[in-house]
């Protein structure tokens, strides 16, 4: 809409009509409080706190559902004003506990601080507060009765934002209240939105409430290490005697790709860290058969000596490495680095989730046709094929939600089992059971394709509505694969502005894919027969084709695999593997459990967690984030130390495997600035390390690697300000060259996870577990009734 010209507190301000004017006020610094409003939601005007006073009204009006126009006055502070802003306190705190010392949201409670400014000094009311218990709705919420002001923000959170509608208000007038759909509990996705929107104490968490005070906590902006949607997560960090332990996890900062959103593992789902299970020391199993503790130089040595006899002795191809899909891209680049130059062997995979590899074979040579997240949050029509995105891609889910209800957007589902998305689709299909390859070959024309489909008259219409969007957002998941891929990518291809999204299960499914855990493709999907500037980089660069997983699991069946390097993966539940088939395997599990693998393993080495290291992970989408250290555990290394230490240990040259030691003239701070110089310093930081101007003083520095990365892999030309500064930024796959190699076979083991599922970490995460175990709970007694 046409902008509009109107006047706040004597400053003139513009905006597009029809705009908001709280709104517009705070995009111009102009602070209006407000309780009940909350942006994306649907306008309530309950609190009355953001009234001001509009030129020729005769009443106050509430900011948040006064829109601006052309010529208006608006006055935000003014004596009136502040009397009814009071007032409006007086009557919130008249049954409200004066418990904020206690409570969880001191310190960050929106009452709290409108009292301080606007608060009186005493009360009129002389009646004693109503007192009721606390409530537990769910292991994951908790509800405190006197302590809510009645703004409906869970309500519509859960409603409109989740489409769950698990809250309502109970009771009318001075007993209104807010209950939950199932009487006394809560049936819904535990998401945990409702605590997040709550300006007050009154919703709080099962998993913070009364362990600490927000002032006592370091807050860390990271990626979350669950799903492959890569959503933003604020840990919440309190030393501890063992470390740094996280207390809790949100996104109120709102800074992430994910905005709002946060599901239940992003909330709930990081007590992993601090397991009892965790793995913090070295194990080596002795001349008795056992595993017992040992040092970190007893473990290296061992190790890096027994690689290094069996690379001189059998070469290179009688070691096999299997990767990870959570380890960060620096990690996984340096892992298939370390294995092609020091253990001189493609025997490199991972457990695939997704055929990312396929995917970019399918788009090699185009550009601008991939999606990134934030493209689901605005495109116009969007194709869904497969998958259910509420349970395993829940932020995707919110994007598709949010777009319908603010955009209008035209959703499309075709499935061969209902999802509760359909709600928000414009049609749904109904497909028979794996038939998608049948769908899209009846999508270029093929009519008899889908002649199983009872609905034909309906498939028809279905592929007539998308063959009239203009654009079109095409998501779809592991259901696609090899030729699958490949017919779906050139029916979209044929068509003008038609983008694409490959959805994968993991926090690093791409990026591991990308960085080259393949046996036959080096980062960026390049061939190992073709390596070009590869070569020069790589001493001595195998160019043959090496065993995919499963086949080196078969190789160590039949004796022919010397050892086997396992970092973050646990193939021997994934594949079904038989203990006895590693009997003759030296076998090396790099983890942060003791896995089924690692417990037959040889040597077994502690690993750090996504939260407790510094690097990239790539989602779904290929956009490239920033994961920051926010946890400690004592006796623990990031993989990427650990590589490094056995790469030292095998006497490769450590400068050529990490290219550190090249300062630049570059003076280092070393950490050493303090007090007012420090913010300064760190901005400072930012741009150095957005330029690639910072000294690399330290081999165990991930972000050299990231240097290399850039350099070699064209889709990885990061805009390294905005990745620095917090920001997500994309890549494109079409920049490879891919479609020169053969087709692969089908290794995809797709895990779908739920929403309280995640593999390893999801079996040692307390809060998880309980959630599942408490929603399976309540299916089963909503089915016996």
């Amino acid at each position: 809409m046409a902008d509009v010209t109107f006047t706040v507190d004597g400053k003139k301000l513009t905006a597009p009509a029809g705009t908001l004017l709280i709104d517009a006020c705070r995009k111009s610094g102009i602070e209006i409080p407000a309780f009940c409003y909350y942006p994306g939601l649907s306008l309530q005007a309950a609190c009355r706190m953001c009234v001001v006073r509009q030129e020729k009204v005769p009443k106050l009006q509430t900011a948040c559902t006064t829109t601006v126009a052309e010529g208006q006055v608006f006055i935000t502070e003014s004596a009136e004003i502040t009397q009814a802003r009071k007032a409006t306190i007086e009557l919130l705190l008249g049954n409200h506990p004066l418990d904020c010392p206690v409570c969880d949201a001191g310190g960050e409670c929106e009452l709290q601080d409108m009292t301080f400014k606007y608060g009186a000094g005493e009360s009129l009311y002389v009646e004693a507060k109503q007192h009721r218990e606390e409530q537990q709705w769910s292991p994951a919420v908790y509800f405190d009765r006197p302590r809510c002001i009645l703004c409906y923000r869970c309500v519509r959170m859960c409603g409109e934002g989740m489409d769950v509608w698990a809250l309502g208000i109970q009771n009318r007038g001075a007993t209104s209240t807010i209950a939950p759909n199932g009487g006394d509990h809560l049936d819904c996705e535990q998401c945990g939105m409702c605590i997040d929107a709550c300006p007050v104490g009154a919703l709080t968490s099962g998993t913070y409430r009364y362990k600490t005070r927000p002032w006592e906590m370091n807050h860390v902006g990271t990626v979350c290490t669950h799903c492959g949607d890569g959503c933003k997560v604020t840990l919440g960090i309190r030393q501890a005697n063992d470390g740094a332990e996280i207390i809790r996890a949100d996104n109120r900062d709102k800074s992430g790709i994910n905005g709002d959103f946060l599901c239940a593992k992003g909330r709930f789902g990081f007590d992993f860290v601090d397991s009892k299970d965790r793995l913090t020391k070295p194990l080596i199993r002795n001349s008795a058969g056992k595993l017992e503790a040992a040092t970190w130089e007893q473990a290296i040595r061992h190790v890096a000596g027994k690689f290094k006899e069996i690379r001189e002795s059998k070469g290179g191809s009688s070691i096999g490495v299997i990767g990870s899909n959570t380890t960060t891209n620096e990690e996984n680049y340096l892992l298939q680095k370390f294995a092609r130059t020091v253990l001189a062997t493609n025997n490199i995979d991972h457990v695939r989730s997704t055929d990312y590899a396929g995917f970019a074979k399918a788009l090699a040579g185009t550009t601008g046709r991939t999606a990134s997240l934030r493209d689901t949050e605005t495109a116009k029509a969007i194709l869904l094929i497969g998958g259910n995105p509420t349970e395993e891609h829940p932020l995707l889910a919110w994007n598709l939600r949010t777009n319908f209800r603010h955009n209008q957007a035209r959703i499309y589902i075709a499935t061969d089992s209902p999802i509760k998305l359909e709600r928000q689709a414009l049609k749904s299909l109904l497909l028979p059971l794996e038939g998608y390859e049948a769908f899209t070959e009846f999508l270029t024309g093929n009519d008899s394709a889908l002649e199983a489909t009872a609905a034909t008259t309906e498939a028809k219409s279905f592929r007539e509505a998308i063959a009239a969007e203009e654009s079109l957002l095409v998501v779809f998941g592991e259901e696609y694969r090899g030729a699958a891929i490949e017919a779906l990518v050139k029916w979209g291809l044929a068509r003008e502005n038609v983008k694409f999204a490959y959805l994968g299960d993991y926090a690093n499914s791409r990026g591991a894919a990308d960085m080259g855990l393949l046996p036959d493709l080096l980062p960026g999907y390049v061939p190992v027969t073709a390596p070009g500037a590869f070569a020069e980089e790589y001493p001595n660069l195998p160019t043959q084709r090496g065993s995919d997983a499963s086949e080196m699991l078969d190789a160590a069946g039949k004796g022919e695999l010397a050892a086997l390097y396992v970092v973050g993966s646990d193939p021997v539940s994934t594949f079904g593997v038989d203990a006895a088939a590693l009997k003759n395997t030296f076998v090396v599990v790099q983890d942060i459990f003791l896995t089924a693998t690692a417990a037959l393993a040889d040597v077994v080495l502690p690993s750090a967690s996504l939260y407790e290291k510094i690097g990239t992970v790539t989602n779904s989408y290929g956009d490239v984030q920033l994961a920051k250290k926010a946890a400690d555990r004592a006796g623990v290394k990031p993989d990427f130390e650990i590589l490094v230490r056995l790469a030292g240990g095998m006497g490769a040259d450590v400068k050529k495997l990490v290219p550190f030691g090249k300062t630049n003239g570059v003076t280092a701070d070393m950490g050493q600035s303090r007090g007012a110089q420090s913010g300064e310093a760190d901005r400072h930081a930012v741009w150095l390390t957005a330029n690639g101007l910072e000294p690399r003083l330290s081999p165990f520095d991930p972000l050299a690697v990231l240097d290399e990365i850039e350099r070699l892999i064209p889709s990885y030309k990061l805009d390294r300000l905005n990745l620095f500064g917090g920001n997500d930024v994309s890549t494109q796959p079409g920049f490879v060259p891919i479609s020169t190699i053969a087709p692969a076979r089908d290794l995809v083991l797709p895990a779908h996870d739920g929403l309280f599922t995640s593999g390893v970490l999801g079996a040692h995460t307390a809060a998880l577990l309980e959630l599942d175990q408490y929603q399976n709970q309540t299916v089963a007694e909503a089915a016996a009734d």
